[in-house]
């Protein structure tokens, strides 16, 4: 098999597909929680503690030899812990949402499906051949 044919093997087995696909829908999604949270949250946060704006927070530690301040910014990582956390509780009511929906659809397709017929009742000679049948067996 040629180099070429090996990688198209590769590329089209369906799990790398679908990787892909999540990769992208992923990344579109980060979007979307990254502007929930610069745009909508953080400035209800900010109001709340008074118009602090945590990505500006820092503390200075040092000056280095040029004059510049070296600064501590633990604002970028609390606003990082954040964004974490919004996004983990997002996507787990998303994921929950979903189990859901999934269990609902299963619920309903199982109650659709028909019922298995019972088993006829046996009659008194299968009964009874039966019964022969395990006597001989126990011989």
């Amino acid at each position: 098999m040629s180099f070429v044919q090996e990688f198209k093997a590769f590329a089209m087995r369906g799990n790398v597909i679908d990787l892909a696909v999540g990769v992208v829908i992923g990344g579109a999604f980060g979007k979307i929680v990254s502007v929930l949270v610069d745009s909508i949250i953080m400035p209800v946060v900010g109001v709340i503690t008074g118009g602090v704006n945590f990505s500006t927070l820092g503390l200075k530690i040092a000056t280095d030899g040029k004059g510049q301040d070296v600064m501590l910014k633990y604002g970028a990582f609390i606003q990082a812990v954040v964004d974490f956390l919004i996004i983990a509780f997002v996507v787990f009511v998303a994921i929950r949402a979903i189990n859901k929906m999934m269990e609902a659809s299963k619920l309903s397709a199982a109650e659709a499906a028909p019922e298995a017929p019972a088993a006829p009742e046996k009659t008194q000679s299968e009964v009874l051949l039966e019964e022969i049948r395990d006597l001989l067996k126990a011989k």
